[in-house]
């Protein structure tokens, strides 16, 4: 079996090398690579090999770039050092996935299923990348805020999402305005509120305001490349999207 090795860690390199031939010395290692732009050089290069163990996070970027870059027909097992991906779908769309420090044992049943794989399929397809990145973000999809718990004298009220116009700052202090103009205080910062909610509906329109899409009632060209924005219930305070912003802002409301 020719096996390509994609790592930008030395160290790693050599850990990996010595596990591999532990494993199998039958196993040839044909090529290391440290980056995006080395590993697609080096494809186009020399023929391709049955197994390429691909590092996730390189120097120069993440390695599913080198699958836009090139044809890949090989197999793929993935590494990295972090597991805030979805480990099922790596399961599911390559060959395997493995988390460094990589153990023998494990490095051992991905060699073995590769086996299987090829004895079953003559040779195991190069993973289906923009079906691994879909299925990744299907897993790793955040979970947002369906409501927020607010006081109402002394009692404490839920307001769904659905109700919600816009959040602000106003003197170090932030409301939650409701459609029906009714406001609100909250206990969160705007920088908190805008990991809670879903960027499709609530956009950070500049440091005192997140609004939601259906809360816009109109948009001005301002000055500077800025845009001005009336909001629905109206705002007291002036709205203006920043010229860098100004494009984000209109893809936002055009998506």
């Amino acid at each position: 079996m020719r096996v390509l090795i994609v790592e930008d860690e030395q160290l790693a390199i050599e850990k990996l090398s010595r596990t591999i031939h532990e494993v199998d010395k039958t196993i040839e290692i044909v090529g290391q690579t440290d980056g995006i732009e080395t590993t697609v050089q080096w494809l186009r290069a020399n023929q391709e090999p049955d197994l390429i163990f691909l590092d996730i996070e390189l120097s120069d970027g993440q390695s599913f770039e080198i699958f836009n870059q090139t044809v890949v027909n090989s197999a793929v097992i993935f590494t990295t050092s972090y597991d805030e991906y979805a480990i099922q779908a790596f399961k599911v769309n390559s060959i395997d996935y493995l988390l460094k420090p990589i153990k023998k044992d494990d490095l051992r049943q991905s060699l073995e299923k590769y086996a299987r794989m090829k004895q079953q399929y003559g040779h195991p397809a190069a993973p289906d990348i923009q079906q691994l990145l879909k299925d990744i973000r299907g897993q790793l999809a955040p979970e947002y805020r369906d409501r927020f718990l607010v006081k109402h004298g002394l009692r404490m009220l839920p307001i769904d999402i659905v109700e919600i116009a816009y959040f602000y700052s106003e003197n170090s202090i932030t409301f939650l305005k409701t459609k029906g103009n009714v406001r609100f205080i909250l206990e969160y910062s705007l920088d908190e509120l805008e990991a809670m909610v879903d960027p499709r509906s609530f956009f950070r329109a500049n440091r005192s305001f997140i609004i939601h899409i259906k809360s816009v009632d109109a948009v001005y060209p301002h000055l500077n490349g800025r845009l001005k924005t009336d909001l629905k219930p109206t705002s007291e305070t002036e709205v203006l999207i920043s010229r860098e912003k100004a494009q984000e802002f209109k893809d936002w409301l055009g998506r």
